[in-house]
């Protein structure tokens, strides 16, 4: 029975590496082409290493702004820091009201919200309502609409649930309202979930690029994601300004940028994992069970 355990571990861990590595290679891929010169790229001798190790890719895109990425990585960082800190602020708020059992309807409320989760109302009436709102090309349209996402909403109140009732009641007690229960007990003791909900919120302002090209309809408030779209993936704007160039004796062809732009586009949000990784796999396990 060992043997057999012992047999089925060494296979399990097995195609678990040969997953992790067929993960792995395209990220390892595209920064090995971004820091190699443009000749062995086509070539098609750059696979895992860089070739011509070089950083002049990386100088043409974030130095010499010739294509506007420095101001899309800064619209980038501008609407996830500022999205993230208003979603994970409302979403807290609201699941500490849902979770108080003395807040009178609040099954009510938790039902219409879960309703909005199973049908949504459609690309249209969305745009409609953000216009007649007034954010359409503007920031806030990057950070409103998507303020409170439900099922996020639905685990911070789940999470909220299994802390102890008998901490509020004794700051009650001792003269605290709400507001102060909120701040000085519980939001200390949801350090997991925040963490959690914030980096979800994180990746999917950092991520979006349809709601950026529906709202902002700016080039100049475009974020990263935008711009890597045009860049990478619409045919006139790839042929269009993606040049060779040659910088004394290094080629830098469009693979090279498209490379340099996605890693560009990739990095700021992997910074983020490391920090919140202890609090995110306690952070959703709380969050999904009710104790």
């Amino acid at each position: 029975m060992n043997n057999r355990l012992s047999t089925f571990d060494v296979v399990n861990y097995s195609i678990l590496i040969l997953i992790a590595l067929a993960c792995a290679y395209p990220f390892v891929n595209i920064i090995a082409v971004s820091l190699s010169d443009g000749a062995y790229v086509q070539a098609g001798k750059v696979f895992l290493y860089p070739r011509g190790f070089n950083l002049e890719t990386y100088e043409q895109i974030l130095f010499r702004n010739q294509f506007g990425i420095p101001r899309a990585m800064y619209n980038s960082v501008l609407y996830a820091v500022l999205g993230t800190v208003v979603a994970v602020s409302l979403t807290y708020v609201a699941a500490y009201c849902l979770s108080r059992q003395r807040f009178v309807g609040r099954h009510v409320f938790m039902l219409l919200i879960f309703f909005t989760m199973l049908f949504d109302g459609g690309l249209i009436p969305h745009y409609l309502l953000v216009k007649n709102l007034g954010l359409v090309g503007t920031i806030w349209s990057m950070v409103i609409p998507g303020a409170i996402n439900v099922f996020l909403l639905i685990v911070t109140r789940t999470f909220l649930d299994t802390l102890p009732v008998e901490l509020e009641e004794s700051a009650f007690i001792d003269g605290a309202n709400d507001f102060r229960v909120m701040r000085s007990i519980f939001i200390p003791l949801s350090a997991p979930i925040i963490a959690t909900i914030a980096v979800f919120y994180a990746v999917g302002i950092w991520n979006a690029y349809l709601s950026p090209i529906i709202y902002l309809q700016k080039t100049k408030l475009y974020p990263i994601q935008v711009m890597l779209y045009q860049l990478t993936i619409q045919p006139s704007a790839t042929s269009e300004t993606l040049p060779t160039v040659v910088e004394g004796s290094v080629l830098i062809n469009p693979v090279n940028l498209r490379a340099a732009i996605i890693f560009i586009g990739m990095f700021p949000i992997l910074l983020v994992y490391p920090f919140a990784q202890k609090y995110f796999t306690k952070g959703i396990m709380l969050g999904a069970i009710k104790g």
